[in-house]
């Protein structure tokens, strides 16, 4: 189906229309629409076209509204103050509308005119490492962000950037060698529990050991010669490792509700091969050039707490690659074989300085071409209750597991409290549900670039703005619906409306408009903010306006309709978000 045109695009062409028919010589003009507290919109353009025409701007508007005659779509039109519009829409229009979206399992939202290729680089965790609450924020706006891209005709690839090469490694192969039992296990398939257990306590032993025994550090550092040489004894420990750390991983992940695929997970090591190249060619292009024994690229703007030029060092003096060397080498494969014309970064606000760099040099490069956009999504820091970055009591950082484990435990006892006809294995199921939407949300409700204290008592209340709000709200509608009988949704344009049947109504219609700002910003919280006011207005709706005790058979079946299109709204807008909406409550 074609998608849906909103009231306000279908009134904003017929005020054009009257424009130009009013005042030929204005030629195109902006009516400059913008929703309104005083009515329904607000046209405030005249102002600019009486400047323009050299007029009185009230006379000219009033030459607008004889062109715009009441009919269909519009009820009402005031001319107020020194040339406004005051425009009311007809409940007509309304209902008609949102019964074209209802009709569209899309609900009338359009695809991208121009879509492209974006490769969005988020979940980066690291190999032999537990993931902790620094790792919350990347993965659930990437997440949500690939979601939203995708609804709208992108094609996305997604791509997790794992921590999986470096000399660390030298140390844990090392130890494995001289301790080659130490990753085996028991019996049937590993948890992800079990299996990081097991990486702890090979990384504390072989750190212990490392630190200890001079001897072993040597052979530790002469492995990591090995690995980077590509050496296979060497490599296949190596492997075992990444194999290990990725059950843990999608154990989490999946805890996390955030689907994770196994091809899309290039490391740090599926760049190793290119970095020598990368590097050749920043220095025959003379982009980066040799400062002291290490190959930097140097900016005007970029300076030291000295005053002195601070480079991005692609290689250092004794001949080791850094990151930019990798993200460099990243860009060139995600640009020239990926076919990319827009890089998301979904990283810690705190590297912004390295990545604005990193871009800058692939600019000069020519690898990041004009027709390419990179941006980073620096996110802000996870806070605790005293507005200082998450700890633990002992001063540890927060594993993710337990933090989510957490969540689930507080909002299975808010079902628990207020389940009806649902068994012990449903309570667990719409808790696990409840408490990662409460996380989700929390997150994605702040603006990518702000910090956020992490509260839960606040996150699974169902009071405020909460995904548990949100929720609740959805499973009422279904309860409605299931209580409804005989009686269907059915859009009946010809009554007039409430108030709130007419904000909910209004509200509903801006769900395209909401997700095309959404998805040329990559700002989640505006759809988060969009769907807490839909949820907002239908409370108001329901406590106003008695559903299945309305007053006419037809009435019950226009109330049932906006209740049916309210809870696919929000189905919809939380799947984008990946956030779940249980049926029942």
């Amino acid at each position: 189906m074609a998608s849906v045109p909103s009231l306000a695009s279908s009134l904003d062409r017929r005020i054009a229309d009257a424009l130009s028919a009013a005042l030929p010589e204005a030629g195109a003009a902006d009516p400059l629409l913008r929703r309104s507290d005083r009515a329904d919109f607000q046209a405030n353009g005249m102002l600019a076209l009486a400047k323009k025409l050299k007029g009185n701007p009230r006379e000219l508007a009033a030459k607008v509204v004889e062109q715009l005659p009441a009919g269909e779509l519009i009820k009402d039109v005031e001319v107020s103050g020194p040339g406004f519009l005051n425009i009311t829409i007809t409940d007509e229009a309304i209902v008609k509308t949102l019964a074209e979206r209802a009709a569209d399992d899309r609900l009338g939202v359009p695809f991208a005119e121009h879509p492209g290729t974006t490769v969005i680089d988020y979940a980066q965790p690291n190999v032999a490492k537990e993931m902790h609450v620094g790792h919350l924020r990347n993965s659930v706006i990437g997440d949500a962000v690939v979601r939203i891209l995708e609804f709208s005709g992108e094609k996305v690839v997604r791509r997790h950037h794992i921590g999986d090469w470096g000399t660390q490694f030298g140390m844990l192969i090392q130890y494995l060698i001289e301790h080659p039992h130490e990753l085996d296990h028991e019996g049937g398939e590993v948890s992800g529990e079990e299996a990081m257990s097991s990486l702890n306590r090979l990384y504390k032993a072989s750190r212990t050991l490392f630190d200890s025994d001079e001897e072993f550090k040597a052979r530790a550092r002469r492995r990591v010669v090995d690995l980077q040489a590509g050496d296979e004894e060497t490599l296949t420990l190596w492997q075992r490792f990444v194999d290990e750390s990725k059950i843990y991983f999608y154990s989490v992940f999946d805890k996390l509700d955030v689907e994770i695929r196994d091809e899309d997970i290039v490391g740090e090591s599926g760049y190793n091969d290119m970095l020598a190249e990368t590097c050749r060619l920043l220095e025959e292009s003379g982009v980066a050039v040799r400062s002291n024994g290490a190959l930097c690229v140097f900016f005007d703007d970029v300076k030291g707490p000295d005053g002195k030029p601070s480079p991005l060092i692609v290689q250092k003096s004794d001949g080791g690659f850094g990151y930019a060397a990798t993200d460099l080498s990243a860009i060139r494969d995600r640009v020239g074989n990926l076919q990319a014309d827009t890089l998301l970064y979904v990283v810690d606000a705190r590297q912004s300085l390295h990545f604005k760099m990193v871009f800058e040099t692939a600019r000069r490069a020519g690898w990041l071409t004009e027709g390419v956009k990179a941006v980073q999504l620096g996110f802000g820091t996870v806070l605790g209750k005293d507005g200082k970055p998450f700890k633990t009591r002992e001063g540890e950082t927060v594993r993710l597991v337990d933090l989510l484990d957490e969540a689930i435990d507080r909002a299975t006892a808010v079902v628990r409290e207020k389940a009806q006809d649902l068994t012990e294995e449903q309570i667990a199921e719409r808790g696990a549900q409840v408490g990662i939407g409460a996380v989700k949300y929390a997150d994605l409700s702040t603006s990518v670039s702000r910090d956020y204290k992490f509260d839960l008592d606040q996150m699974v209340s169902l009071n405020g703005d909460t995904s548990v709000y949100l929720q609740y709200a959805f499973a009422r509608i279904q309860s409605i619906l299931r209580k409804a009988g005989e009686a269907r949704p059915v859009a009946h344009p010809e009554l007039a409306l409430a108030p709130a049947e007419r904000a909910l109504g209004m509200h509903l219609d801006q769900f395209g408009e909401n997700l095309a700002e959404v998805t040329a910003s990559y700002e989640p919280h505006k759809l988060a903010g969009y769907l807490y006011q839909l949820a907002s207005l239908y409370t108001t709706f329901y406590a106003e306006c008695p559903v299945l005790k309305a007053e006419t058979p037809q009435q019950v079946e226009n109330r049932l309709f906006l209740c049916d299109l309210t809870a696919r709204t929000l189905r919809q807008g939380m799947s984008l978000l990946g956030i779940r909406t249980p049926e029942q409550l």
